[in-house]
Order: C-alpha cells, then structure tokens, then sequence
C-alpha cells in the first residue's frame, strides 16, 4: 500500500511558513510539477505563486524544512516508481466523505497546475494512455459527492479514483521524465 506524508502535519507547515495553500491541493501541485521538472527547480514556497505571510520565527524555519523534505520524498518516489508514492488526503477515518472528495478535486486542480508550470509537457506527443490520464484528472476536479448517494457505493469509487490517480502521475511521471517504466507504474 502506498504511503501518504501526514495531512495534518504539512497543512500545520504550510501554515508556519506563511502559505494559505490547502495541503492536497499543495501536494497535487507538487507532484504536477515534478513530472516536468527536477526537485531542485521547485521552490516549496513559491510553488503556488501566492503572496506570503510573515514567517520568519524558527518554527517558519522548521515549516520550510518539512515542505522541502516533502519535495525530496515525493521525488524519489516517483522516480523509483514505488509503491510509496502516495496522494496527500484527509484521513478516511476522520473526514467526511464529501470533505475528502473535496480535497481529491483540489489535489488534481494543482497536479494540473504545477504539470502546466514548465510549460514543456506537450500532449501531443505523449501516447494516449497519458493524454487520457491528463484529461481524467481535468474531469476529477469537478468530483462531488450528492446526498442521497451510496455511501458504500461512493467509498469504493473514491478509493479507485485515489489509486487511479496514483498509477496515474506515475506514468505521467515516467513518461514525460523519460525514466524507464516502473513495475506497476501501468495504468490498468
């Protein structure tokens, strides 16, 4: 099972450092921007180009440590192509079914976002397992969850649509990084 870093933990740094960006549309963003370019080109703290807040007490510091680290792992794992790679999202346990799809659409808003911010990924001439991956996750932002809809029925579409997305970015990943394909980094 993948490994997803602590929601709570880095919307708490993202808050320390001075940023008002939500954490999975932050993450999103972050893995977004991966695929087009390397880690030391992404600035945790201009990622989103939003206008900072004072933050320059030593938990600031600590904050931007913890975003950076975030980066780091995020990379690596995408370049391994392992199963660690994870989406960051609101605990099932804890978060609504509404809140976390909330959060989902988010997450791909910003994939979207930092995959665009190189300005170097060309449709194209990616193959159409990608420009059908590309265009999903552009429908994911619109995901919602009704009232009156079954609630088992929904927790299982969530679950697919996270390991979709997973799978997802990391052949978007491979193949736009031109790294050889993982194991498991198929779309199935």
């Amino acid at each position: 099972m993948a490994h997803s870093p602590d929601f709570n933990q880095i919307a708490s740094a993202l808050s320390a450092a001075g940023l008002s960006a939500e954490p999975a549309r932050f993450q999103g963003a972050l893995c977004g921007a991966l695929c087009v370019r390397d880690a030391s080109q992404i600035d945790p703290l201009t990622l989103l180009a939003e206008e900072r807040g004072a933050a320059d007490s030593a938990a600031a510091q600590e904050a931007v440590a913890r975003l950076t680290a975030l980066r780091d792992a995020v990379a690596k794992a995408l370049a391994e192509g392992t199963s660690e790679f994870g989406l960051l999202l609101p605990d099932d346990e804890s978060v609504s079914l509404k809140q976390r799809t909330e959060a989902l659409a988010a997450w791909c808003d910003g994939f979207l976002f930092g995959l665009a911010s190189a300005g170097t990924l060309d449709l194209d001439k990616r193959s159409e397992e990608v420009r059908e991956a590309v265009s999903d996750i552009t429908h994911f932002t619109q995901a919602t969850v009704e009232h009156d809809d079954d609630t088992e029925v929904e927790e299982e579409a969530y679950a697919e649509l996270v390991e979709y997305l997973r799978v997802a970015v990391q052949l978007i990943h491979v193949e736009h990084r031109g790294k050889p394909s993982p194991a498991g980094a198929r779309m199935h």
